[in-house]
């Protein structure tokens, strides 16, 4: 009798669990999403792309798409708001923390009952599982991570007579040639070596643009090998970090408008020939910057440096996640229709990773960049890429998902362009990080992480850049760090890591 008892629940239970999986879910007819710009923006054919995806969906799609240097401002005010958008993207560092605080929907079940993860089309389970907190997964990437490697203009090593650097020592004699031997040959000494947007990362793993000064050290709280937590903010190695950018400082190697550029300013002053070691973004950036100094008329060859034996080895970040918001009215459609279709291995996933056929990509018999050096001829059914529509002379290299990074193949008899938009020093590049990269960690968020890290950040990016501009000596940091309260702050929220234990 409990034998069969058992064996009746068990087959109310599974109905059920059937009943559940195959209940159908309702399409939305309007998704709100909020984005930076990694995806199309207006004066790159966002409208196109919105269509493209409309017609494909039959949904009414909104995009709420800041600047990208005030994305994170932006969203924090719409969060503040209660005016969510259905979806959006979101740092690890904002993932973990609205995770905490209620503001994500749990996706989990969704993505277990998903198409895509039935596919054996995705490859990214590792990185699904990375990206759990306590067990539970509340956003989703079509991509790994990715990270920073250091780009170094050839054309001004071989006006310094220099190599590629392999040590920190040789590292700071070549970004001291850099500022003294006119590597430009414009006569003039108007060169650095260097530039960042800012002396520290606004997000994890903070430290990627200017790898070569921090290398062991660590602004953020770290998982030691025993399994306990420090912020590493507070440790000896941080000492090091803030005096070899102090010094590299006062001579004059870092770009002093470090501390309040942003991505773009750089790019900018790189395309200018203003400095010439560009720490950035592994894989299609390594096409991206060469396009750009061509169409300043400039060199294009550049050498993307293997980390210097003091680094070791780049961050591969934690990816940006697309996450539903809790007060979405209904988060399943949203999932369905939204997420589970980014890497669906056909016209979305073409989308998603190329454009809009006729303004982004194209098969068509044509000429593109015609009257440049850089004109070719393509016959009809060749995929090739477009001409940018904001940065003329140039080519599009992708859309929202990297093709080197994606998570999933294209369905079988999909025709995928992988190969043939992918440029060799983007490959080259990609191959060089993956092979001598580590991956970051999620921190949990703790109650006392969400009540004071904030204020601690802002205290912690203040003192680097003080002493990294010499306003400041390090120990008259750390002294002001423990009288403004960072201390306390650090150390109750490493108590609190530590009680997860």
């Amino acid at each position: 009798m409990k034998k069969l008892l058992a064996l009746v629940l068990a087959l109310v239970l599974c109905m059920g669990c059937v009943s559940m999986a195959t209940a159908e879910v309702k399409k939305p007819e309007k998704i709100t999403m909020m984005v930076d710009t990694t995806v199309f923006t207006q004066a790159n054919g966002r409208d196109l792309f919105e269509a493209r995806w409309e017609e494909l969906t039959g949904i009414d799609l909104e995009i709420i798409q800041p600047d990208h240097s005030a994305y994170y401002d932006v969203l924090q005010q719409t969060i503040a708001s209660g005016e969510w958008p259905d979806v959006m993207i979101l740092s690890s560092t904002y993932y973990s923390s609205y995770a905490a605080e209620g503001v994500l929907w749990d996706m989990t079940d969704a993505w277990e009952a998903s198409d895509l993860k039935a596919s054996g089309r995705f490859v990214g389970d590792r990185v699904i599982e990375g990206l759990k907190i306590d067990g539970r997964l509340y956003g989703f990437a079509p991509t790994r991570g990715n990270g920073c490697v250091t780009y170094v203009k050839k054309a001004w090593l071989d006006k310094v007579g220099m190599q590629a650097p392999t040590n920190y020592a040789e590292y700071t004699a070549m970004l001291d040639a850099f500022v003294n031997q006119d590597p430009d040959g414009d006569g003039v000494a108007d060169t650095y070596g260097v530039s960042a947007a800012g002396f520290v990362g606004g997000e994890a793993p903070f430290v990627n643009y200017l790898a070569e000064f921090y290398q062991d050290a660590y602004p953020f709280f770290v998982q030691q090998e025993d399994g306990s937590w420090v912020d590493g903010f507070t440790q000896e190695s941080m000492k090091g970090a803030l005096e070899r950018l102090a010094e590299a400082y006062a001579k004059g190697w870092i770009d002093p408008t470090t501390l309040t550029n942003a991505t773009k300013d750089c790019r900018n002053k790189f395309y200018d020939d203003g400095f010439g070691v560009f720490t950035y973004w592994a894989g299609t950036w390594a096409t991206n910057l060469k396009t750009n100094l061509e169409a300043k008329n400039l060199s294009g060859e550049l050498v993307a440096l293997p980390p210097i034996a003091e680094v070791g080895a780049y961050f591969d970040r934690v990816p940006p996640v697309w996450a539903i918001s809790s007060t979405c009215e209904n988060p399943e459609g949203v999932f369905k229709y939204f997420i589970d279709t980014m890497l669906d291995g056909g016209d979305m996933q073409m989308l998603w990773t190329y454009g809009v056929e006729g303004a982004h990509w194209s098969k068509a018999a044509e000429t593109v960049l015609a009257g440049t050096e850089k004109e070719k001829t393509y016959a009809e059914g060749e995929f090739h890429m477009l001409e940018n529509m904001e940065t003329a002379g140039t080519l599009y290299t992708k859309n929202h998902i990297d093709p080197m990074l994606s998570l999933a193949t294209f369905a079988e008899g999909y025709y995928d362009p992988k190969e043939d938009s992918v440029k060799p020093e983007a490959k080259a590049s990609s191959e060089l990080f993956n092979a001598s990269s580590k991956l970051a960690k999620i921190v949990p968020t703790t109650e006392e992480m969400s009540m004071y890290n904030g204020d601690l950040t802002t205290l912690k990016n203040e003192l680097i850049a003080k002493v990294t501009m010499g306003e400041m000596t390090y120990d008259e940091a750390m002294a002001k760090f423990e009288a403004d309260g960072g201390k306390s702050w650090s150390d109750q929220i490493v108590n609190s890591l530590n009680a997860l234990n």
